[in-house]
């Protein structure tokens, strides 16, 4: 037993790719003949989750005082239905890998808006906290569902030249999601921005008839005609998918000797590297102070005396199109250039923002106070946008070997849902203690997440999904 397990440890170690003679210009010709259509439509109905979760995550902001006011709700009790959002999440991370194994990406999309157009219409026709706080709960659990598959299947239909951008739209369109629910949630009833999160709910649903299933989950559920058309479907009807078909199914042959993982295996030596960079990124992302930052962000300007409007629609028009010019520049400059770049500016950023409310509490320079304030949160937000933001999600749907894809990557998003809400939970109490101290923390927390970018993170950018898992296997 233990021999076999050393053959089957040193196949998964061995290229999995053969130097098949082909040149660069006979290579150029096989991608000129690839139709990418279905792959761009393919991922524009994928994001309409993460559009769903950025309404979602938005939505409680805008509409604090109109929902109070109607229902007439304590502040513990509204307290209580902007949390319960993150306990939803955290549900939904734990089980959207083993749904997205046992029912295929595209069905675990679909449990997703389920859950979110259950969750929306209990709050649209809510006349109590109670029903409010079930379909709070409920649009949580499909956020959490959603930030996992999204990614991932996003991940495994793309090419790997487009691979991360593409992938990358996915914190594009969250972020968009939330600025859109703040700022039309200024204009329409809080039931009736309730019902604009349906839209996407339903574009999503209706698309899911159109594209195609994971070529990459087809063949490793053995559905071998099926994985073939998805992938001709996705790569073009003139496109020769061969050597792409070739190389996913050696790879999950090779795979399927394994016995199926379970969260204890994860800790085995051929796995504990791809876990540690999946879970460390998230830890790095979430511990660095985001959401405290996200959360908190008028209370920030208006504790700094600085307009706290004016300063929360720079930021999320900062945001989004920060986001998108990371999107395309992912492919490019690489993955752990970005991530670098973006925990360099975020050290800096929250030294400068530590700075200001040190100078307040001790009453020195009082005139520079709102200006260094507002520089540290923008290129605070600026800097995550950037790299932080997204390149996690993108590194996390290509390291994980697709039999442990399901239970690595639910543990990798529950770590980031309890991160979020351990952030967001202590904000106010590390801000109470010092709030210069709170950022001098989280730019401790950005310098060692630079060290962990620098130690252990790969570089993933212009190789298959199999090529990666491999060079990481092989490295342990």
């Amino acid at each position: 037993m233990e021999n076999s397990e050393n053959r089957v440890e040193e196949e998964i170690r061995a290229p999995l790719i053969k130097q098949d003679g082909f040149g660069d210009q006979e290579k150029a010709e096989k991608r000129s003949k690839e139709d990418r259509w279905m792959v761009y439509l393919s991922t524009f109905v994928a994001v309409c989750g993460s559009y769903e979760f950025g309404c979602c995550a938005g939505y409680s902001s805008p509409t604090q005082d109109a929902i109070r006011d109607d229902l007439n709700l304590s502040i513990p009790e509204y307290s209580l239905f902007g949390s319960i959002l993150t306990f939803g999440a955290m549900i939904g991370a734990i089980t959207s890998g083993p749904i997205a194994d046992f029912v295929g990406r595209k069905g675990a999309m679909r449990v997703a808006s389920a859950f979110c157009v259950a969750g929306w219409l209990a709050i649209y026709f809510a006349m109590g906290v109670v029903p409010l706080d079930i379909g709070r709960l409920a649009t949580g659990y499909g956020m959490g569902v959603f930030s996992y598959v999204v990614p991932v299947f996003i991940a495994e239909i793309a090419p790997k030249d487009l691979r991360g951008a593409l992938t990358t739209i996915n914190q594009f369109m969250i972020c968009a999601g939330v600025s859109v629910s703040f700022i039309i949630g200024t204009l329409l009833t809080w039931r009736t921005l309730a019902s604009v999160g349906l839209i996407p709910c339903a574009v999503l649903l209706l698309g899911l008839f159109i594209i195609p299933e994971s070529p990459r989950w087809l063949a490793k559920g053995g559905r071998q005609k099926e994985f073939e058309a998805a992938l001709q479907k996705l790569r073009g009807s003139k496109a020769d998918i061969s050597e792409e078909a070739v190389e996913i199914q050696d790879y999950i042959e090779t795979l399927q000797r394994l016995p199926k993982a379970s969260i204890v295996d994860l800790f085995q030596r051929r796995y504990l590297r791809s876990v540690t960079i999946g879970v460390g990124l998230m830890v790095v992302q979430q511990f660095g102070g985001i959401n405290g930052v996200c959360f908190y962000t008028s209370s920030i300007f208006e504790t700094a005396g600085f307009n706290p409007a004016v300063g929360t629609i720079t930021y999320a028009i900062l945001q989004v199109v920060i986001t998108g010019l990371g999107a395309t520049l992912i492919d490019r400059a690489g993955r752990k250039p970005l991530l670098l770049v973006s925990g360099a500016g975020l050290v800096i950023a929250c030294l400068l923002t530590g700075i200001s409310f040190y100078l307040k509490v001790h009453e020195i320079a009082l005139n520079a106070v709102p200006i260094l304030a507002v520089t540290g949160i923008l290129v605070y937000i600026g800097s995550f946008s950037a790299g932080m933001g997204a390149v996690p999600w993108v590194v996390m749907s290509e390291i994980f070997p697709i039999n442990v894809k399901g239970v690595a990557g639910s543990l990798a998003t529950l770590v980031n849902w309890f991160g979020a809400w351990l952030c967001s939970y202590t904000f106010n109490y590390l801000m109470s203690w010092s709030s210069p101290g709170t950022f001098f923390l989280y730019a401790a927390i950005n310098a060692l997440g630079i060290l962990f970018v620098i130690t252990v993170v790969p570089e993933t950018t212009g190789r298959s999904l199999e090529q990666i898992q491999s060079a990481i296997n092989a490295a342990h």
